[in-house]
């Protein structure tokens, strides 16, 4: 396999402030690259020096005479005016129109979407048509800067499906971990100045580094021992004149030995959302209500009951309604007709896609710290503010930053910090997840999941949505409705294009009766007919001798690999037993292989053991009846 690209100790620094320092990598023919790191940690920076773009203060990017570079940014460069086929056709287009038409398809984009002005698609449809515009130059390496952001469900499984096929390379930045793991298959890590490249998806990478800094600690531990036990000899006899010569030369090798400096992995934050300051039953009931703008109606009779707990998630197509439907809920949008009430002093705080213009950014001295707290509710305590920020990876002198110095990410961050400190009734989140990173995605996950008030939220990450709503709300055709099934079901519907037609109710039962018959297909089903208690008591008894068995294996299996741990961590440690390096090496992989082993061995005994008492207390129950 033939390198298309390579980047050769790459030094990049803005002002003090060093962004990529002895950087290296190469990317194959055919390689489908996660690109991930911290915000600001110089990703979209590496994309435009490898266009050339952004220059290197030192270092060299080296192009196969082959390459064929494709650039998605964020940024739209479209001309607002243009039709979708002009667009898609430049004066850099390989592909004749007729051939990229045919391509469209791949991207659920119909014939009749390239007779259309770019600015009356939706943004899940731009998108489309951007990559369809980058297809048609027939690159073969794409480089793609967060594509799925803003991008409602089916829009994120087009582009999904698209990736899965492309034949060509590509560098993908996302901070969707279920589109990563789904389309790509090696993983650069940019942090701290460095990358690293790693052979997996997204999973493969945490599982690798978590075993690497496990085989890292175990090589420390051995070094540290050996360290010890020579300063221990030095101490013991260095006076001694018998003994001095000896001493030394220790001393020697312990300047010779190599010192491993174990980066610690990347601290995982911890968001606490501030509880409610107030809580009725009810926070908001719609009665009739019509949304829209100026005469154009985009939701009509609205009947929605939002009680204190409720986590909704409200998914639908780009342009159905959701921003709107948020937008009404949080007093920003006059309704066209009907009404919106209160629960008794209920209150809302609102994240909007376009919050961060709300920032004062010309005003030098309203600092990060200053902006969380001028939005903060009154009872909530500094420390409280400074916890906030620190899960929102502001600490230290970040918090006296001005607010004009900030990111584009660094700002969302910010309001998203502002939001959750209102200790507001209900949430309102539109698009909460993007700019953020895995660990801060995560965090506010379990925040959010936890949190105690009411929340309504809009996200394409599907990760994200399926672990905060514990309701799915669905906008289809301008109205709303409860849908009727998981939102696994949902997206399973969408993949196949199946709930597009569902016209009744009586079809969307269907299809969740049916979805729930696929769920089940493998498992064994309980036999239908008369309770035959002997027979009962016969399989109950059956499956605890097995599980006994299970355990009683599992049991040797722990304690043969703690011994074996123990015995290599004995010869690691040992100073005479003068291993070759090789050697250490596979030592120290074996050990790393038996710890993992040793975790998946514990977890699948705890199951087995809580399998047998549930059957114990059945069989129990069964005898007592």
């Amino acid at each position: 396999m033939d390198n298309l690209l390579q980047l050769q100790n790459g030094f990049k620094a803005f002002g003090s402030r060093r962004l990529f320092e002895r950087a290296s990598f190469a990317v194959n023919e055919g390689e489908h690259v996660g690109v991930i790191g911290p915000n600001g940690a110089g990703k979209t920076t590496l994309f435009k020096i490898l266009t050339g773009e952004e220059d290197l203060d030192s270092g060299q990017v080296i192009c196969a005479c082959n390459l064929k570079l494709g650039y998605l940014s964020q940024q739209e460069d479209w001309n607002t005016g243009e039709i979708v086929e002009s667009y898609v056709s430049p004066a850099s287009a390989i592909l004749p129109i007729w051939e990229t038409k045919r391509l469209a398809k791949n991207l659920g984009l119909e014939q009749w979407h390239f007779s259309q002005k770019l600015t009356a698609l939706s943004g899940g449809l731009r998108m489309r048509v951007k990559l369809l515009r980058l297809m048609a130059q027939q690159p073969n390496l794409m480089l793609l800067d967060e594509p799925t952001n803003y991008l409602d469900l089916e829009s994120v499984i087009a582009v999904e499906k698209f990736l899965q096929g492309f034949e060509g390379a590509f560098l993908l930045i996302s901070h969707d971990r279920e589109f990563l793991h789904r389309t790509t298959d090696h993983t650069l890590e940019i942090e701290s100045g460095e990358m690293t490249k790693y052979n997996g998806n997204i999973e493969d990478y945490f599982e690798q580094k978590q075993l690497l800094q496990i085989q890292l600690q175990a090589r420390a531990f051995s070094l540290a021992e050996k360290q010890k036990q020579i300063l221990d000899f030095v101490s013991r006899f260095g006076a001694k004149a018998t003994k001095a010569r000896q001493a030394q030369s220790r001393l020697k090798l312990l300047d010779k030995m190599e010192s491993i400096e174990i980066k610690a992995l990347p601290v995982r934050a911890k968001i606490k959302i501030p509880a409610p300051a107030r809580e009725g039953r009810l926070v908001l009931t719609t009665h009739n209500l019509s949304l829209g703008y100026g005469e154009k109606e985009i939701l009509k009779n609205i009947q929605l009951q939002l009680a204190r707990g409720d986590h909704l998630a409200v998914v639908g197509y780009n342009g159905a309604g959701k921003t709107t439907l948020l937008k009404a809920l949080a007093g920003r949008l006059e309704p066209l007709s009907g009404l919106i009430s209160h629960g008794y002093e209920a209150s809302f705080a609102y994240f909007a896609q376009d919050v961060t213009e709300e920032l004062d950014a010309l005003n030098t001295t309203y600092t990060v710290q200053k902006a969380l707290e001028k939005k903060a509710h009154r009872t909530v305590l500094p420390q409280e503010i400074f916890d906030l920020a620190g899960a929102l990876l502001f600490s230290g002198d970040d918090l006296k930053k001005p607010i004009s110095v900030l990111s584009g990410g660094e700002r969302s961050r910010v309001a998203l910090g502002q939001v959750l400190l209102q200790k507001a009734s209900c949430l309102l989140l539109d698009e909460p997840t993007n700019h953020l990173d895995f660990d801060t995605v995560e965090a506010l996950t379990q925040a959010l999941g936890a949190y105690p008030g009411s929340v309504v939220v809009v996200s394409h990450d599907r990760g994200f949505i399926r672990r905060v709503g514990t309701k799915i709300l669905e906008i289809n055709n301008g109205q709303i409705g409860v849908y009727p099934g998981t939102y696994d079901e949902y997206v399973w519907s969408i993949q196949k294009g199946a709930y597009a037609t569902l016209n009744t109710e009586n079809d969307r039962k269907k299809l969740k009766a049916d979805l729930r018959v696929q769920a089940r297909v493998g498992d064994s089903f309980k036999q239908i007919g008369k309770f035959n208690y002997k027979d009962q008591k016969k399989n109950l008894d059956r499956k605890i001798r097995q599980l006994d068995s299970t355990i009683a294996r599992l049991d040797r299996k722990l304690s043969a690999h703690h011994d074996e741990i123990a015995r290599l961590n004995r010869e690691l440690s040992n100073p005479a037993a003068h291993l070759a390096p090789q050697a250490s090496s596979a030592m120290i992989s074996e050990m790393g292989r038996l710890q993992n082993e040793v975790l998946s061995l514990e977890s699948e005994w705890l199951r087995c053991v809580e399998e047998k008492d549930l059957a114990l207390k059945e069989l129990e129950g069964m005898v007592s009846n």
